[in-house]
């Protein structure tokens, strides 16, 4: 049984906050089955935009795990903002989390696949 979108957030921020990172919900989406976007800032003005996987992505074994995929990085915040923005267009129920990792890479809160 997968968690609720609600919950699952309220996880990774206090993993980030336990981390010694920062972390904030900018949008809250639908509580149940929203899905999720990470907009991960690092100290020296470096971003990286985060969302839900591909389905293929996912195994039958673990089908409750949640996987994220890299959309963007670099440091045009525009340009990620402007995907961000088609993307609550598309599905006005999603959530966008938007943290601070720290000294902790952000593919230890996240469950990061490569395409």
């Amino acid at each position: 049984m997968r968690v609720t979108t609600d919950l699952w957030v309220s996880a990774l921020l206090r993993r980030v906050f336990g981390a010694g990172g920062f972390a904030a919900v900018v949008k809250r989406g639908a509580t149940e089955a929203g899905a999720v976007f990470v907009l991960a800032r690092g100290r020296l003005g470096e971003l990286a935009l985060f969302g839900p996987a591909p389905q293929t992505s996912y195994d039958s074994a673990k089908p409750d795990e949640r996987f994220f995929s890299l959309l963007g990085a670099g440091e045009d915040a525009a340009a990620l903002d402007a995907r961000l923005e088609r993307e609550k267009k598309f599905d006005p129920d999603i959530w966008v989390v938007e943290i601070e990792a720290g000294a902790v890479p952000v593919e230890d809160l996240i469950a990061v696949k490569m395409p």
